[in-house]
């Protein structure tokens, strides 16, 4: 199984990006799916997950702006971000708990490589 994120850049202040995330492999099912973020010289931390119903959990720092969604059929999870602010500048990572042919039985949280999202003027 492999995570692959895309869509970070570079964005002014107060701009918007769309992440995805695609889950790709010999998957059984996906059960929740998430985002984290890794600012520079800072600890990673939990952005939002989204769980295969859609409902939805965010950070208080970003629940107002970010809004993340998935598609079920395509293995795809998505995270909007509106009103960037620089403090948002980060690597997002995207992480997925999957059955798969080597934990057929129970889900396994895999990680992918993240994406690069830099909020400047």
């Amino acid at each position: 199984v492999q995570l692959q994120a895309s869509g970070g850049g570079l964005v002014q202040p107060g701009g918007s990006l769309t992440l995805s995330c695609v889950v790709s492999g010999t998957i059984f099912s996906i059960n929740t799916m998430g985002w984290y973020r890794q600012a520079p010289g800072k600890q990673r931390e939990w952005v939002a997950h989204i769980r295969p119903d859609n409902r939805t959990n965010y950070d208080q720092s970003v629940e107002a702006r970010f809004t993340a969604s998935r598609d079920n059929f395509k293995n795809t999870m998505y995270l909007r971000m509106n009103n960037l602010q620089p403090e948002d500048t980060a690597v997002y990572i995207c992480t997925a708990d999957v059955k798969d042919s080597t934990s057929p039985n129970s889900y396994r949280r895999y990680w992918g490589q993240g994406t690069l999202v830099t909020v400047s003027s």
